[in-house]
């Protein structure tokens, strides 16, 4: 009976033709990508990416361009993914690129506006930012002007809309209206801020408020949850404790605020809200 011998000098020539190929295309000719589209990019390289367009946007005010370098990513929300990313560097301690991505969010939103409800179903649900992180104060007029990022060259380059001047901060807001909200649906002592202009009662986003107590203070932006509202704000205020509300450039000081008691159906007490509306003549 014949032995068969394995055909070693075969799987010997094989072997070294598969090192000779890994060498080759590993080490010598690795494949390289150059200029690659911004919707291949990995998930935090689009958030970087997100980030100069906004820090650009607010910069320059041209929403026009952030538009069309959005539009690169293959979004399928840009706002959602803009207000999300805003959200989340807000949560890491970046106060500056939240406000610049939540900015931008907001000026999308303006496009194409929604009805929204005055007040929110279900704030528990939502994330509030403003109780759990205190971004250091920001003043939008000092944000750093970007560097321009290079487009790749293989792109048809985005012509400048026409700039249109950035209007002037108005006179101090005052208070417009302060109501009570006795709803067992919401956070015990939600405080809603709302911010508007006087002539068409358009809300203003990037407004900064500061709420004080004896011994500390806050301070949180309008525009953080646009799907509540371009102008809308909220904090958690703590029973027993005595509040005062003003915008950071000055205006209308609101003093002597606390949860309120409310009754429920059944008798029962617990603390309501407050929903401040500030307007801007």
């Amino acid at each position: 009976m014949s032995k068969k011998n394995l055909p070693w000098e075969a799987i010997l020539a094989l072997l070294i033709g598969i090192a000779l190929g890994l060498l080759y295309s590993w080490v010598i000719s690795p494949v390289a990508v150059v200029d690659a589209i911004p919707s291949a990019l990995r998930a935090d390289f689009k958030d970087q990416y997100r980030s100069v367009i906004a820090a650009a946007y607010a910069a320059n005010d041209d929403l026009a361009r952030a538009r069309s370098r959005l539009a690169l990513l293959g979004d399928a929300d840009s706002y959602a993914a803009l207000s999300a990313q805003a959200q989340k560097a807000l949560s890491g301690g970046d106060a500056l690129q939240s406000y610049q991505l939540a900015q931008l969010a907001s000026a999308l939103k303006e496009l194409n506006p929604v009805d929204v409800p005055d007040t929110p179903t279900n704030p528990v649900a939502q994330l509030d930012l403003s109780a759990t992180s205190k971004p250091a104060p920001v003043n939008p007029s000092e944000t750093p002007l970007p560097l321009e990022t290079d487009i790749p060259l293989f792109y048809t380059a985005t012509p400048r809309a026409t700039r249109t001047p950035t209007a002037k901060p108005g006179a101090p807001f005052k208070l417009l209206e302060q109501e009570t909200i006795c709803d067992m649906s919401l956070a015990e002592g939600l405080l809603q801020v709302i911010t508007i202009t006087s002539n068409n009662r358009r809300q203003i986003p990037g407004i900064e408020l500061i709420l004080s107590w004896a011994g500390g203070e806050e301070h949180f932006f309008t525009g953080f949850k646009p799907e509540l509202g371009n102008g809308y704000a909220d904090s958690l205020m703590q029973p027993g404790v005595i509040y005062n509300l003003r915008a950071a450039d000055g205006g209308a000081f609101i003093s002597e605020l606390t949860p309120p008691v409310c009754q429920g159906e059944h008798g029962e007490t617990y603390y309501g809200g407050l929903k401040i509306t500030l307007h801007r003549p």
